[in-house]
């Protein structure tokens, strides 16, 4: 029996409210734009009830956030970025690995890190006619310290990851692919006698994962090693010239190319693995 003055009504708005707002969080966590996007059809379909509304949301969603996006390429310079390219273009050197990249608008970043990666891309190419560098992660359009995740330091559009070339299993280099769909994640393993830096190290809080369980889902490519380190080489030496301060590579391969320099680094043991792709990063 219902008790006088309990009330026994079922929380559905703020269900409703609560699971809006994650995802506002989520898509402003993955692409900074997207939760604004969603906010704006939630205030549009204010007039569709149930079901209707949700339809309605994920319907104006979709073109608020193509709007967005193509608005945030046009203001992107007012914030200090540049969009690197997309699609690969006749002619063109350089673009990024992946469509998705630029759906998340994941593609900023400064426009002198910009000038440095279509220089290394032009030198890849003169180097290796046919050759086209792939671009990963760089940065959102707006704001220094946005963090981009899962990444730790990008987030002032100076830091830009670049793909790994590769062969096919017959040794026939394999222009505009990567081993992974995203480029990431396909790890270069120890060959014997190698020396890892964080051997024995059993960190609670680390985001060196080794995805053991991924590695066989790959493409069977083996790395392009004359192409990666030359590309690791031009920017630690005519890359200075562009601004190009730092490079991480994991220690065992850039010893296993033969590559070294005072702008090779090694990130730590707590951040991502990069024997994957190549990070480099240009000065203030």
């Amino acid at each position: 029996m219902k008790k006088p003055g309990v009330s026994f009504a079922q929380p559905r708005p703020l269900i409703r409210w609560s699971v809006h707002a994650a995802i506002v969080i989520l898509l402003t966590a993955l692409t900074q734009i997207g939760g604004l996007a969603w906010l704006a059809a939630m205030l549009l379909s204010r007039r569709f009830r149930g079901t209707r509304r949700a339809i309605a949301v994920l319907a104006m969603f979709v073109p608020l956030y193509g709007l967005g996006s193509a608005l945030a390429s046009v203001v992107a310079p007012v914030f200090g970025r540049v969009p690197l390219p997309c699609l690969a273009e006749q002619g063109a050197t350089m673009h990024m690995q992946s469509m998705l990249y630029c759906v998340l608008n994941r593609q900023y970043v400064v426009p002198e890190l910009k000038t440095a990666a279509l220089a290394l891309s032009a030198h890849m190419n003169s180097s290796f006619p046919g050759t086209t560098t792939l671009t990963l992660d760089g940065n959102f359009p707006f704001f220094d310290g946005f963090p981009l995740l899962p990444h730790l330091s990008h987030s002032d559009g100076r830091k830009l990851d670049i793909a790994f070339y590769y062969n096919d299993v017959a040794g026939v280099f394999r222009d505009g692919e990567t081993r992974s769909p995203l480029g990431y994640f396909a790890f270069e393993q120890l060959r014997e006698g190698a020396a890892s830096p964080c051997e024995g190290r059993d960190d609670v809080v680390t985001m060196r994962w080794d995805l053991a369980a991924l590695q066989s889902l790959w493409s069977p490519m083996a790395l392009e090693e004359k192409r990666t380190s030359e590309a690791i080489r031009w920017l630690s030496d005519e890359g200075r010239a562009y601004g190009v301060a730092k490079i991480f590579v994991e220690p065992h391969l850039a010893e296993r190319l033969g590559v070294s320099a005072e702008t090779i680094k090694f990130q730590g043991c707590r951040a991502a693995r990069h024997d994957d792709h190549i990070h480099i990063q240009v000065s203030k």
